[in-house]
């Protein structure tokens, strides 16, 4: 094999290889909710602990066997799948379709970013809540581990592009870097934008190019 050969074959072989590592594999999260210890026991009873269904794509999260009503000022949605472990704040996740069918408008926020946010009336097996503040709309991101973000290039809180083929191929902007040890990779959208492109569960993107440069994701 001459030189010229053997350069083409290597050419090939970095090409193939830059290709693959900017691949990430997309999941489409439907609506759920994060609660605080005080809103389990408050939903479900003193001292109730939630119970793991399955185990979720991201390390030791999961979901929980338990589910709560969403009830809004025009309508409510039934059988919302709670995940644990129960955090800090109780965060509500969901779509902008959803928030017609409850009569209220989630802002798209980063997870986390709920200063601000709208309010919801969550009813459960032994009590109701009414949180001022916690009702989102999750903006599209992708989970990194830090070796991830190290061979993509990236760094937490950077906003990039997210090529998706097919027959109804769609880029993606403003996808937001979450970079963390605990983090395996994986791309989040809701139902909304995976219907709309659609997406299926598994379906790989390409990121095609980064649009700023952050500062760190904030939650």
């Amino acid at each position: 094999m001459d030189k010229e050969k053997i350069r083409e074959l290597v050419e090939e072989i970095v090409k193939n290889t830059l290709q693959k590592a900017k691949h990430v594999p997309i999941a489409a999260s439907n609506r759920h909710i994060h609660l605080s210890p005080e809103h389990v026991e408050r939903l479900f009873g003193k001292g109730y602990e939630l119970n793991k269904l399955k185990d979720l794509s991201q390390p030791n999260q999961f979901a929980a066997k338990e589910i709560v009503t969403l009830i809004g000022p025009k309508g409510k949605i039934q059988s919302v799948r709670v995940l644990g472990p129960a955090r800090g704040s109780t965060q509500v996740e969901v779509s902008l379709y959803d928030g017609f069918t409850l009569g209220v408008k989630p802002p798209i926020r980063n997870s986390g970013d709920i200063s601000g946010s709208e309010s919801i009336t969550i009813q459960g097996p032994r009590g109701q809540i009414t949180i001022n503040e916690g009702l989102i709309c999750a903006a599209r991101h992708i989970h990194m581990h830090t070796s991830d973000s190290e061979s993509f290039g990236v760094s937490d809180g950077d906003l990039v592009q997210v090529k998706v083929d097919g027959s109804r191929g769609v880029i993606f902007s403003n996808v937001l870097i979450r970079v963390s040890p605990k983090y395996k990779l994986e791309m989040h959208i809701d139902l909304d934008e995976a219907n709309a492109a659609s997406i299926k569960n598994g379906q790989q993107g390409e990121i095609v190019a980064i649009e700023a440069k952050g500062q760190g994701s904030g939650g």
